[in-house]
């Protein structure tokens, strides 16, 4: 069986798939704007998001021409191989060659990175990032994403060396407390590239707290981030395990909402946290490790698949490498469609609970006022909302509280 013909037949197929994904994003810009939204944009910030989308689709359309051009020579070329046979005969050296060369293939897409951000980002006035500020991120993230997947292959060849034929239950498991660990860290993470302060005094941070106390939540902090460092548009989240929480705003977000719509989203966020919707997606993540487990196995169980690339045995490295990039690819828009479908019915929930605690209509106008800053895409396609998004359109979410209100209503 020819094992490389195999998988860049699977790589072509899913950079395929993902271009027509992408072609379909492009042309569904010029769908009619839901009825519910139209007040989002007025006629010429609309044109203009309209150019601003149509630029960054047709960018990232050339970004993932040139992954997938570079990808297909490392593999098609034995370059993996080749490159790993020049550290020391070990494990794990050779693995780390493997994961290296992966890195360092990324470095290509810099300029295409930079491009959009120093020039698309920046000509419709979301850019707030300096040369140095890109450049030292490009660094950061260099050196964080290639210690990040060394561990994930060292614990992957750790197992399978120690328990062999274990190896899928184990491996999900360890990958679980792993992606525990990695969002416990995150708010360590984040000040790698960002500043915090302490949110003032004030209305605001009465509000939040009394927002939380009520429903059983410890706020250890309610933190702004300078995310206008960056970019212009918003966000925000809360951190934490358990009933304790650390509350993160943006500065772009506190100086486009008021009191009561930042109460909301995090309302909105609280009802994440009364739905359990945390360990809703821990269990489904281990489901998907499981996934990743049972081709992990299949993978290392066949040491003729290596040879097929140019390896002399099996190559951890590469084992983590072929599993993302072709076994687990194939399947993933399988399991995206699903895991999508629950994030979106969780985020219906979530919205009814900010509407419950009264914050319907500081809601709406809150997330109009996010969409309009992070120029958000108001009627998407059918199609690209049940395969890709996470989150219901803002269209929906508006009518499922108009809903909400009228069904309250009526009892």
């Amino acid at each position: 069986m020819d094992f490389k013909l195999i998988a860049m037949i699977v790589m072509t197929v899913v950079f395929v798939y993902g271009m027509a994904l992408e072609e379909l994003r492009r042309r569904s810009a010029m769908d009619p704007v839901p009825e519910n939204v139209r007040d989002v944009y007025d006629d010429e910030s609309y044109l203009t998001w309209r150019r601003y989308h149509g630029e960054k689709v047709r960018w990232g359309m050339i970004s993932k021409a040139v992954s997938f051009a570079v990808e297909m020579l490392l593999i098609g070329t034995d370059l993996y191989a080749r490159f790993a046979h020049l550290f020391p005969d070990t494990d794990f050296m050779r693995l780390f060659g493997v994961l290296l060369l992966s890195a360092l293939g990324g470095l290509i897409s810099l300029p295409l990175e930079y491009y959009d951000t120093m020039v698309i980002e920046e000509k419709y006035g979301f850019n707030r990032a300096t040369k140095k500020t890109f450049f030292l991120d490009q660094v950061k993230n260099f050196v964080i994403s290639l210690v990040l997947i060394t561990l994930i292959a060292s614990l992957l060849m750790g197992i399978h060396k120690a328990l062999g034929d274990l190896l899928i239950p184990v491996f999900a498991a360890a990958m679980t407390v792993l992606m525990l660990g990695f969002s416990f860290l995150y708010p360590v993470f984040s000040r790698v590239f960002n500043k915090f302060t302490p949110l003032e005094e004030g209305e605001l941070k009465d509000k939040l707290t009394a927002l939380m106390d009520r429903h059983g939540y410890s706020v250890r902090a309610i933190q702004v981030m300078d995310a206008s460092r960056r970019t212009s548009k918003s966000n925000a989240y809360f951190t934490g395990f358990g009933r304790m929480k650390t509350i993160v705003l943006y500065d772009t977000l506190v100086a486009a909402m008021d009191t009561d719509e930042i109460c909301a989203v995090f309302a909105h966020e609280m009802g994440h946290g009364l739905h359990h919707d945390t360990l809703k997606n821990q269990i489904l993540s281990f489901a998907q490790m499981l996934i990743l487990g049972a081709l992990a196995l299949w993978t290392l169980s066949s040491p003729e698949v290596f040879r097929a690339f140019g390896f002399d045995r099996v190559n951890y490295g590469f084992a983590v490498i072929l599993i993302m990039s072709v076994e687990y690819a194939l399947i993933a828009p399988l399991v995206g469609l699903i895991a999508s479908f629950i994030s979106r019915r969780a985020e219906y929930r979530a919205d009814a609970q900010a509407a419950k605690e009264g914050y319907a209509a500081a809601l709406v106008s809150g997330l109009k006022k996010l969409s309009r800053a992070n120029f958000s895409d108001l009627a998407p396609h059918p199609l690209l909302v049940m395969l890709e998004y996470s989150h219901p359109t803002l269209s929906q979410r508006i009518a499922a509280l108009d809903a909400l209100k009228e069904k309250e209503g009526k009892e």
